[in-house]
Parts: C-alpha cells; sequence; structure tokens
C-alpha cells in the first residue's frame, strides 16, 4: 500500500502558490482603492460628500452619510444609485445625473429643485458620492 502524500508547508509548490494568493489579495486590495471614484473617472467620493453638504441639499433631501440631511421636500436620495429613472423622467446614468444636478429646471421646467449653479466637475464629485449610495 502506498503511503497519500502529504502536502509540505515547506515544499516549493506550497510557496508558489502562497505567494500567487498573496498576489492577488494585493491586487484586490488595490483595486478597492481604485473604486474612490471609479463611477465618472476623475470625480471624487468625498469632494462629493462634501459638496452635498456644503449646498445645502440636505435642507431638501434625506442623505445617508451627510450630517444634518433629513430634508424632506425631495425624495430621500439612498439607494438612488439603484433607481432607473431619476427627475421622473430620465434614465438613472452618471451623465443624465450631472445633467439633472447641474440645471434641473431644463429637464424638469416645474420642479420645485433650485438651480444651485453647481459646476461641471462639481456635480460629477456629487454624483460620485450619490453613486455609492446602493
Amino acid at each position: 500500500m502506498t503511503r497519500p502524500r502529504v502536502f509540505s508547508f515547506d515544499s516549493a509548490a506550497w510557496r508558489a502558490g502562497t505567494a500567487v494568493l498573496l498576489a492577488t489579495a494585493i491586487a484586490g486590495a488595490s483595486a478597492c482603492g481604485a473604486v474612490e471614484g471609479s463611477v465618472i473617472p476623475g470625480a471624487s467620493v468625498e469632494r462629493g460628500h462634501q459638496s452635498l453638504a456644503g449646498f445645502g441639499c440636505g435642507s431638501c433631501h434625506e442623505i445617508r452619510g451627510v450630517t444634518g440631511a433629513h430634508g424632506k421636500v425631495g425624495p430621500p436620495l439612498d439607494g438612488v444609485a439603484s433607481r432607473s429613472i431619476i427627475a421622473g423622467e430620465l434614465p438613472n446614468t452618471p451623465a443624465n445625473m450631472v445633467r439633472w444636478i447641474r440645471d434641473p429646471v431644463a429637464v424638469e421646467p416645474n420642479t420645485a429643485m433650485p438651480n444651485l449653479q453647481v459646476s461641471e466637475a462639481t456635480a460629477r464629485d456629487m454624483v460620485a458620492y450619490l453613486y455609492t449610495l446602493r
């Protein structure tokens, strides 16, 4: 009878397998850091978070993670990234959400949402944050 082969922790195969596993884990962890604004290249989730607070969006909307954002005028923005439609008529894409934030009246003339003169870059940052609210 042959004895079953026992895998040795000091074998070359074990060391190679461990190296591959470690490299994969490091690559995955690095990719996690890259998600920071990945919905819109060049946008910043953190700047978007700060801008939503700074523009007073929480006066009208509930926004998870934004201090004092408990407004009841507009819809709550928790889960906004998972909705299929925004502004009652636009397919929910990052580009459409930027368009809506920048000039809501151009999209929906009778909207209660004001045009706050948000720049393209700031709107992109806001959308990067809002798209983390799934």
